[in-house]
C-alpha cells in the first residue's frame, strides 16, 4: 500500500506539473496578462549573446535600450566564445564614459557569465547529449540565481537553455520572467532552428522577426524592422 501511495502521488504530482506548463504556454501564446511596469522601475534584463553577427546584432539592439531602466543587465555567452562577453564589456564601458559626460549615473550594473556549450561545431550527436545536459544544467542554475524580469536572445544554441530555465521560473511561479527572442537578420525566409523550435513550442512570449517575408510563414511573429 505504502508503494501504492507513493506512485499515486509521482502521478498526481507529474499531471499537475503537465496542468501547469500548459497553463504558462497558453499565456505565453496569448500575452495578454502583461503587467505594464512604470518607466522608472528598473528590469532585471538576461542578454544572451551568440558569436559573430548574433553579438554584434545583440548589442545594437542593447544600445537602442533605456539602460537606466533595464538595469541590471547579465550578459552570457557560451564558454568556448572569447570574444562575445569582451566585446559587451566594451560596449558597456563606451556607455558609461558617455553617460559620465552628460550627467553623474549610477553605479557599473552589468555583469558577465558564461555557461557551457550544448553542442560544439563538428561534434557527434551521441556526445552531445551530455554535453547538452551539463549546459541545460548550468543554464537552468545561473537562470534561477539571477531570476531575470526580462530574458532577450536572438539565435545561437546557448539560448535555449537559459529560455528552458526562464520558463521553469514562470511553471514554478518564481518570476514573471518575460521571454523576446529577436531572429537574426540573415533569416529572410524561413526561422532559424532555433527560432523555429521557439516557435513551435510556443516558450516565449514575443518572437520579432527583421524581414517582413516572415510574418506570412510564421503569423505568430511580429515583424520589428533591421537593427542593421
Amino acid at each position: 500500500m505504502k508503494l501504492e501511495a507513493i506512485l499515486l502521488a509521482l502521478v498526481l504530482a507529474a499531471v499537475a506539473f503537465g496542468l501547469r506548463v500548459l497553463f504558462v504556454l497558453r499565456q505565453s501564446s496569448r500575452n495578454r496578462h502583461a503587467k505594464k511596469r512604470k518607466a522608472s522601475e528598473p528590469c532585471t534584463t538576461l542578454i544572451v549573446l551568440g558569436s559573430g553577427g548574433h553579438t554584434a546584432e545583440m548589442l545594437t539592439l542593447i544600445d537602442a535600450l533605456d539602460r537606466t531602466r533595464y538595469s541590471p543587465r547579465w550578459y552570457v555567452a557560451a564558454k568556448t566564445d572569447t570574444m562575445s562577453l569582451n566585446r559587451a564589456m566594451a560596449a558597456e564601458g563606451a556607455a558609461e564614459q558617455q553617460q559620465a559626460k552628460v550627467r553623474r549615473g549610477p553605479a557599473k550594473t552589468a555583469h558577465y557569465r558564461s555557461i557551457p556549450r550544448s553542442r560544439e561545431v563538428g561534434q557527434s550527436y551521441l556526445t552531445s547529449v551530455w554535453t547538452t545536459l551539463v549546459a541545460l544544467w548550468a543554464a537552468v542554475a545561473l537562470v534561477f540565481r539571477i531570476r531575470p524580469e526580462l530574458i532577450l536572445c536572438n539565435g545561437p544554441g546557448t539560448c535555449l537553455p537559459i529560455c528552458v530555465g526562464g520558463f521553469l521560473l514562470k511553471v514554478f511561479g518564481l518570476r514573471d520572467v518575460k521571454l523576446v527572442y529577436v531572429e537574426s537578420i540573415a533569416r529572410v525566409k524561413k526561422l532559424s532552428l532555433t527560432g523555429l523550435i521557439f516557435y513551435r513550442l510556443g516558450l516565449m512570449d514575443q518572437i520579432f522577426v527583421q524581414w517582413p517575408s516572415l510574418c506570412k510563414s510564421y503569423p505568430r511573429t511580429k515583424y520589428v524592422g533591421r537593427l542593421m
